[in-house]
């Protein structure tokens, strides 16, 4: 929706500009047909929320696949992208003014969730690294495994201090920027309160050294660079006066749609693929694929049965009959949430409103960042106290 192709067939569609007959970035305003592409990403990412949102709902409570609702989850595709087209076509013919609005804080408080979801898979994904690797160094008896724990450790530590100081450098000014120098020291002191619990006597009884800390902390100077490129001051952010420049650039000519890529964008989504590929690894249950696949674990096989009937024909196997192997509900929440992230990521924070007035994003969207970034150190710190505070529990 946002690539100039794409954006230029939507000029087509009624009602999206009118009331805005503003030239391009004359006194403060931007031609409505700028940001055709950016109201379009607005839509798309609603259809797949509002469908994905249906959907959890549908699923509620659903234990088993003899649920009538489990074959629903499982099958009619064609029906279920019937659907989500027909979300997706009538989201185009929304209101704009009240919709864009309103979806913008749905947008926000969807983003803070997901980014909570991206550092507790961070930091499960920093745990199982630092665990294999110790179980293989304490078997193999090797010092290499243990050489590239302290490799990895040091190159994230690194890449976390350079951060910073391109973070003093380019996002803060000697003579102003106030509310930057704040929150960089703040999450700078917050990264090192972390790093020395996580290395307390008592707390590496339970926990793996310093490769999650590391993993965190790097994390945490991404989202607080994030967070800043949002600042609506133009002296204290540099990424917006690239963006402005963009803007004037593309539409000057009326060559060019408004550019919305940027760097904070590009690494939130690899961060956000990369996150993905993590959750599908990490969810696949390697007993739940042999019983799918009828291997010699399944239970046709250790029954004594043979995988293949007498016909020779393959057949799927319902390993779900006892339980689901996830939670439904949850499965299209997290896809709910995930929309929600990718809408505000591709627009930048922006809302329609504010970009005709002067092509910033409100503060909204950094104390949104930068507070989730905090929460996140929260949890992070409790995974590490958590076995120390209930030691009846088992966190295993």
């Amino acid at each position: 929706m946002i690539i100039p192709g794409v954006e230029a067939e939507l000029h087509k569609l009624p009602g999206f500009c009118e009331g805005s007959n503003a030239l391009p970035y004359v006194q403060g305003q931007v031609n409505c047909k700028s940001f055709l592409g950016h109201k379009a990403v607005y839509r798309m990412c609603f259809a797949t929320a509002a469908f994905f949102f249906l959907f959890g709902l549908i699923m509620i409570c659903v234990r088993n696949s003899k649920d009538p609702r489990a074959a629903i989850q499982n099958g009619f595709w064609f029906f279920k992208f019937l659907i989500l087209v027909g979300i997706t076509v009538g989201a185009f013919y929304i209101p704009d003014r009240p919709f864009s609005h309103v979806w913008f804080y749905f947008g926000v408080v969807g983003s803070f969730l997901f980014i909570l979801i991206q550092l507790i898979l961070l930091i499960d994904f920093a745990h199982s690294w630092s665990q294999i690797w110790l179980r293989n160094a304490d078997e193999g008896n090797s010092k290499s495994w243990y050489a590239g724990l302290f490799f990895f450790t040091f190159l994230f530590y690194a890449a976390s201090i350079a951060a910073v100081v391109l973070l003093y450098i380019y996002y803060t000014k000697s003579d102003g920027c106030a509310e930057g120098k704040a929150l960089i020291s703040l999450n700078l002191i917050f990264c090192v309160i972390v790093s020395i619990v996580s290395v307390l006597p008592k707390i590496q009884v339970t926990a793996l050294g310093l490769l999650q800390a590391s993993i965190i902390t790097l994390y945490t100077k991404y989202v607080t660079w994030s967070a800043l490129a949002n600042v609506p001051e133009k002296h204290c952010n540099p990424t917006l006066l690239v963006r402005m420049e963009g803007n004037q650039n593309g539409t000057a000519v009326g060559q060019q749609p408004t550019q919305w890529w940027d760097a904070p964008s590009i690494v939130g989504l690899v961060i956000f693929l990369l996150c993905s590929l993590f959750i599908s690894i990490r969810s696949s249950d390697h007993a739940q694929v042999n019983k799918m696949m009828l291997t010699e674990e399944s239970p046709a096989m250790l029954g004594g049965g043979s995988p293949v009937p007498e016909d020779g024909v393959h057949r799927a196997y319902d390993n779900e009959e006892d339980g689901v192997s996830y939670n439904y509900t949850f499965f299209h929440f997290c896809l709910l949430l995930a929309s929600l992230y990718i809408m505000m990521t591709l627009t930048n924070w922006y809302t329609p409103d504010e970009a005709y007035r002067n092509l910033t994003s409100p503060w909204t969207a950094v104390w949104v960042k930068i507070s989730s970034s905090w929460v996140g150190l929260f949890v992070y710190v409790w995974t590490l106290v958590a076995p120390l505070v209930l030691p009846d529990r088992d966190f295993s």
